[in-house]
């Protein structure tokens, strides 16, 4: 299966899905590649940073599940390899999660929200995005989650990281292990 976890920059979404894989080892993630670079502090391995021409030439020979301008900056999900019977989850952007759907008919997105656009705000400066980009990003959060709300089969709200990755964890079960007379993509 392949489940998409989407939201506004400083929803969650990383922190969700790492505590996700860290104690489920039948879940993958694909590293998206970026021509952003990377912020302070922040893991060599968190993205496949490359240059603007780089990624161009992926995108011409058709490399991407998915890809979009965000920021002024381009992200990527790579066309996904065989999982060894894993499910794969995305941590992309809305733009990116409606070419997924797109393509990918089966695909379950889960939009993770911010309690409140301060809260947003004050995780973008504790990670350590440049001003700029907090800006910008803050500007468009209303349009991504009033468009990733049309989209998503479900939506969480991340108030209490705790109790949001034990959300998360149960939508993805419910999919992975529906009742016989019941799938929830159908439901």
């Amino acid at each position: 299966m392949i489940f998409v976890l989407s939201g506004p920059g400083g929803a969650g979404k990383n922190t969700i899905v790492d505590r996700l894989l860290a104690r489920d080892p039948t879940l993958s993630e694909s590293r998206s590649w970026t021509t952003r670079a990377r912020r302070p502090g922040e893991p060599e391995d968190a993205y496949n940073f490359v240059s603007r021409p780089a990624f161009e030439e992926h995108v011409r020979n058709g490399g991407f599940l998915e890809w979009a301008e965000y920021v002024g900056n381009l992200y990527g999900t790579p066309l996904p390899d065989a999982h060894d019977g894993t499910d794969l989850i995305l941590v992309i952007e809305v733009q990116g999660a409606q070419q997924v759907l797109e393509r990918v008919p089966g695909a379950v997105m889960i939009l993770v929200v911010p309690p409140s656009r301060e809260v947003q705000e004050a995780r973008l400066r504790a990670r350590g995005d440049y001003d700029e980009h907090i800006e910008a990003r803050i500007a468009i959060a209303a349009e991504e989650e009033r468009i990733g709300r049309a989209l998503a089969h479900h939506v969480v709200v991340n108030d209490d990281l705790d109790r949001a990755v034990e959300e998360v964890a149960g939508i993805l079960a419910s999919y992975r292990n529906p009742p016989a007379e019941e799938d929830p993509r159908h439901a």
